[in-house]
């Protein structure tokens, strides 16, 4: 399968952007991560999503992982609203939706308000009900109706450094036959490159032409690398470690929802959309905390065949003092001494303490940009 040749989830790229007359609409703000959603549907990303997901579709996300027609979808894209604002909704049938600069970015046709019941699906979503995973606690948070509807997107954003690599599916579809590439594996990413992380990468691309790495930019949680890091030290790895016309980067602006197994499905659904032939899934893909077994977002694609993208799986990569290379478990037999490897809050305690890791485990100059920003982490 070629990148020319793998079509996007539910068969057509979708394509919300049209310019309409917005004057005498009723109006509402939304969210940054929100308008970045927005877009995402407009411009196909989200394939084969044309607007807020509806009552039916809803549910059946949160209870089968699939949307009502059987196709899979594993992450809810939800409008919420409190009651009132949901009946002036419905009533006036057309909304602009503004973001939170106040610049109306989209028109929602809404077709339902519905009301939803937040412990299911938190439980079907997440797998769990405990407010201390940070999608359940968002979602227990949401207010009180979901709207749903198609959307026609009218207006982007002014662009700025944090969105100059933001890339559509019908770019990346475009930059990838320019580059000659037939087989690209996606790379999903809410951290600055470790060097096992490169590794991983590159022992990916030994047989297939080229990687996307595909970073999210968005809301992230307490500890997380801040955006603006994660950006600036993978243009410097590409740059210096990387062959010519073997990498691309592109970021995706979307916000991580920690959903681990189900969350590793909207990822790939995703990068099928940008054109990428395989994704890597690696161990505790969207995981957080002990919420979910290191592998398990490795096996629910056992549960969606049907996806034209391939899962690429691998464990926890490291380097091996002893066999002078980063290796997996799979391959290197030596006990934990020998391994350089660090965890991730080992690794803010010494970035917070102005210690560089070993160069094993962060390129020099990556350690240095991470070092070198005020603020590397969010708050």
């Amino acid at each position: 399968m070629s990148s020319e040749g793998i079509k996007p989830h539910g068969g057509i790229l979708v394509n919300r952007i049209n310019k309409i007359n917005t004057s005498g609409l009723f109006s509402i703000s939304i969210s940054e991560d929100l308008s970045n959603d927005v877009e995402n549907i407009a411009d196909g990303i989200f394939s084969p999503l044309e607007g807020f997901l509806g009552k039916q579709d809803f549910e059946n996300v949160v209870s089968k992982g699939r949307l009502s027609n059987g196709l899979a979808w594993t992450i809810p894209i939800v409008l919420d609203v409190d009651e009132s604002t949901a009946a002036k909704m419905k009533e006036k049938g057309d909304v602009l939706l503004q973001n939170h600069q106040g610049l109306g970015i989209a028109v929602l046709h809404v077709e339902e308000a519905f009301s939803f019941d937040r412990e299911k699906t938190v439980q079907g979503i997440y797998g769990t009900t405990d407010a201390s995973h940070p999608g359940v606690a968002k979602t227990m948070a949401m207010k009180d109706f979901l709207v749903g509807g198609k959307i026609d997107y009218i207006q982007r954003p002014e662009e700025t450094k944090i969105r100059k690599n933001r890339l559509t599916p019908l770019q990346t579809r475009e930059a990838f036959t320019k580059a000659g590439w037939k087989t690209i594996c996606a790379f999903q990413t809410r951290n600055p490159p470790h060097v096992a992380h490169e590794m991983l990468q590159k022992t990916s691309i030994t047989t297939r032409d080229g990687v996307f790495v595909n970073p999210i930019i968005g809301k992230k949680k307490s500890g997380d690398f801040v955006d603006e890091v994660i950006i600036k030290c993978y243009e410097t790895m590409i740059q210096h470690y990387y062959p010519e016309n073997k990498c691309k980067l592109g970021t995706l602006h979307t916000e991580m929802k920690y959903a681990g197994p189900k969350e590793a499905i909207h990822h790939a659904i995703m990068r099928q959309n940008y054109g990428c032939t395989h994704i890597i899934i690696g161990r505790d893909h969207a995981g957080v905390g002990k919420f979910y077994d290191p592998f398990a977002a490795q096996k629910i694609f056992d549960d969606y065949p049907e996806l034209e993208i391939i899962p690429i799986f691998f464990p926890a990569f490291f380097y091996c003092k002893k066999c002078l290379t980063y290796t997996n478990p799979n391959a290197c037999p030596h006990d934990d001494d020998t391994k350089e490897q660090i965890s991730g809050t080992k690794l803010r305690e010494l970035i917070k303490n102005g210690q560089a890791p070993s160069k094993f485990i962060l390129r020099p100059e990556v350690a240095k940009i991470i070092l070198d920003h005020p603020h590397p982490f969010v708050d």
